[in-house]
């Protein structure tokens, strides 16, 4: 009785010590309990989670898979090392065809490090705008914007890493709330503005009113942030001729993104009523 309980602990520990030095079986145990965690967790941050939940499940995604990439690492380091060995001769080979992934990871480590922008932020990369969901070791995900009318286009934008190495990076997170807005009116040279452009400086302060003290604080604010001087946040509208020689009103305004495409119709709506009266004035007086 004892010699057959002893051959069966025998077989199991025989059986166990197999399987733990299984390199598959470690990985594929590793792996599944690494995921396990990953969703136990996520589940979490969603029921307790209110506020930073992305930023939260971006840092679990990227922290399980470098855990994985990690354990996957210690687990087969011996086989790597000769198989490392055995392809020696390919090595270049291999460097050239792996290129594009070894860039994606390295710009992942230089945004980490870096931290040029957060979850969250509006940024510009090259010629894509919008705003960062997410970012993994391999690619950055952006919501794209339209930063002509500060709207979410509903587009998502897939940007390998590499390109954070070679490309420009703006962080454009002030323009969520408020913006420089610049527009410009162009008319015939029958009618010189000047006559009304004290009216038109009246209007745009008036559009401007409600929210003139947010504005001077929040225009403050991004200078000190900045350390640099950027204009407004007074109305200003700036007269000049295109290349034909057509009269051209340049208007920049400093006010909430939100608001930017009403005050823009607004005071063309102005400028084109002030505009037709003077030119019908100038007809009657002929």
């Amino acid at each position: 009785m004892f010699e057959k309980i002893s051959s069966i602990d025998l077989t199991t520990n025989a059986f166990f010590q197999t399987l733990i030095n299984n390199n598959s079986v470690l990985t594929i145990v590793l792996i599944l309990a690494l995921m396990a965690s990953k969703s136990y967790i996520l589940k979490f941050l969603q029921k307790k989670g209110k506020t930073n939940k992305r930023l939260k499940i971006n840092i679990v995604n990227n922290t399980i898979t470098i855990l994985i990439f990690i354990g996957i690492f210690n687990i087969w380091a011996a086989e790597f090392h000769e198989f490392a060995i055995s392809i020696a001769a390919f090595v270049v080979a291999i460097v050239i065809a792996t290129r594009e992934f070894i860039q994606c990871f390295i710009g992942f480590l230089y945004i980490v490090s870096s931290r040029p922008f957060r979850i969250g932020d509006w940024i510009q990369v090259g010629d894509y705008y919008g705003e960062v969901h997410s970012i993994d070791w391999a690619k950055l995900t952006l919501l794209e914007v339209n930063i002509d009318s500060y709207e979410y286009t509903g587009k998502t934008l897939y940007v390998p890493n590499s390109k954070l190495i070679t490309s420009s990076i703006k962080n454009l997170n002030f323009l969520k709330r408020y913006a420089m807005h610049h527009f410009t009116i162009t008319r015939d040279g029958s009618v010189n503005p000047f006559i009304f452009l004290d009216e038109l400086y009246e209007k745009a302060h008036g559009y401007c009113a409600d929210f003139n003290d947010v504005a001077i604080r929040y225009n403050q604010l991004i200078e000190n942030r900045l350390d640099v001087h950027i204009a407004g946040p007074e109305p200003h509208i700036q007269v000049a001729t295109s290349e034909i020689g057509d009269t051209q009103l340049i208007f920049t305004i400093f006010c909430p993104t939100d608001r930017a495409l009403e005050i823009e119709q607004c005071l063309t709506g102005d400028f084109m009523r002030l505009w037709f009266e003077q030119q019908q004035l100038i007809k009657q007086s002929n």
